[in-house]
């Protein structure tokens, strides 16, 4: 066809036989929208003297706009690039029960704010209170969407246009440029950094409790970077001692938070929120979503009077967490008080991984590789992996990798970028490294077959 008129109109092209099956999957309204824009496409490229393409031609590419329009956006990658915690991937993989739990609560009604006792309006706040506090010693506890939206509930309802004490070397900045500073003027309270970047002592706490009323002490835990060298700071307990004699609450952000020790895995001790808390802390704030290894979500764990303050703020409304949430965090949750989060939840059973054991599977996976695409393609060797999300800077944990050598690293990485599924590793040199560390055994065969299909791609 080489005129405009020849081209078919809307109504024609959706009484053609292959319409029926985009009007079925896709609707007619959004079927009708691809037609117009692929009608429109083709008015305009006849113009630079193509010609007009017949209807079974433009019903094809009616269809690949319905695919991509309705494709999802976010989808499963496999994570081989050994950062455990890694915010763009998602952070923390949930384990099975949380999963399930979450599906579960999604599927159907639930009890979410309904007494079933009294038959009355109930609570959400209390689905996983009772659970946080037998794991931390907390009074009451309170979740919210993120850590962000933890502490800045905890300043908006304690100490809007009220000092707040905090050290120079805690005035951080996490991912996405969200900065301490930025969240207290946000709140309303008012900033009053004492110290020196690298040192702080406890007289200059005392110096600022004692010079002008303030209404909190806020420590944020270096959970994302190090000061080391010529550098000092009170410890924690010394802090809520100096607090407390002043009537002032102090409050601890843990950002990543942690229940079990990594000490006892060959890492530096992150601070848990047990120890937090005992140490003297009124409240203390941690993600749901890093080491803690479930949903995102942000916990606030303390004193009861405080935490009741907490609820009866406009603002908790505003970033409070869905009946999934609580229900994914209420399974984790469990794997910690039945001993089980080293076995059941992904984040410490990858951190807990031996290296004999990611040795056997680097190797299983060269030997693979090798007989696929060349032996001089795919051999072992040493590297490490880090937990990331924030958490354990400069902290490795020893591991195996497979390194592939294709032709062009940069454009391999991009190809598994856009395969099914997509694959996501890193480069060092001209090789490809993946580390079995971050990629659950289910995922071995997926990621095996796409990395086979793509070598021979490229």
């Amino acid at each position: 066809m080489t005129s405009l008129r020849d081209l078919p109109s809307v109504d024609l092209l959706l009484s053609e036989p292959g319409c029926s099956d985009l009007v079925l999957v896709y609707g007619r309204r959004l079927t009708v929208d691809a037609i117009r824009e692929a009608l429109a496409e083709i008015r305009a490229s006849h113009r630079n003297g193509d010609a007009v393409p017949p209807p079974n031609a433009i019903l094809i590419s009616t269809r690949r706009r319905l695919e991509n329009w309705t494709a999802p956006s976010l989808v499963p990658v496999i994570n081989a690039t050994g950062v455990i915690l890694h915010t763009n991937l998602g952070r923390a993989p949930l384990s099975r029960t949380a999963l399930a739990a979450m599906s579960t609560a999604g599927t159907g009604y639930s009890n979410l704010e309904f007494d079933l006792e009294t038959g009355k309006r109930g609570s959400r706040y209390g689905h996983t209170a009772a659970l946080i506090a037998r794991l931390s010693g907390a009074e009451d506890a309170l979740v919210v969407n993120n850590n962000a939206a933890a502490v800045l509930l905890v300043l908006s309802a304690l100490a809007a246009r009220r000092r707040v004490v905090i050290s120079r070397s805690q005035l951080v900045e996490i991912g996405g440029g969200f900065r301490i500073p930025d969240i207290l003027r946000q709140s309303g309270a008012k900033l009053v950094e004492i110290g020196a970047t690298n040192r702080v002592h406890l007289e200059d706490y005392a110096q600022a409790l004692d010079t002008e009323p303030v209404k909190l002490v806020l420590a944020a835990h270096q959970s994302n970077y190090k000061i080391v060298g010529f550098a000092s700071e009170p410890e924690r307990a010394e802090i809520a001692d100096l607090a407390h004699r002043h009537g002032v609450p102090f409050v601890e952000d843990l950002g990543s938070g942690t229940f079990l020790d990594t000490a006892a895995f060959g890492l530096a001790h992150e601070p848990t929120v047990p120890e937090s808390l005992a140490a003297g802390a009124d409240l203390v704030t941690f993600s749901g979503d890093k080491l803690l290894g479930g949903p995102q979500a942000g916990i606030i764990a303390g004193r009861a009077d405080l935490i009741a303050r907490l609820k009866r703020h406009p603002l908790a409304r505003a970033i409070r967490a869905d009946k999934t949430t609580y229900a994914g965090l209420s399974a984790t949750l469990l794997h910690y008080l039945k001993d089980e989060a080293v076995t059941e939840i992904p984040v410490w059973r990858m951190i807990a991984a031996d290296l004999d054991g990611l040795g056997r599977r680097a190797a299983a996976w060269s030997d693979r590789l090798a007989a696929s695409v060349g032996a001089d393609r795919a051999s072992v060797m040493d590297g490490e992996s880090t937990v990331g999300g924030g958490s354990l800077p400069g902290e490795i944990l020893a591991t195996r990798l497979v390194a592939l050598r294709p032709p062009s690293a940069g454009a391999f990485l991009k190809n598994l970028r856009r395969a099914g599924p997509p694959v996501i590793a890193r480069a060092a040199g001209d090789a490809v490294l993946l580390d079995p560390r971050t990629v659950l055994p289910e995922q071995d065969e997926a990621l095996l077959q796409t990395i086979e299909r793509t070598f021979h791609e490229i």
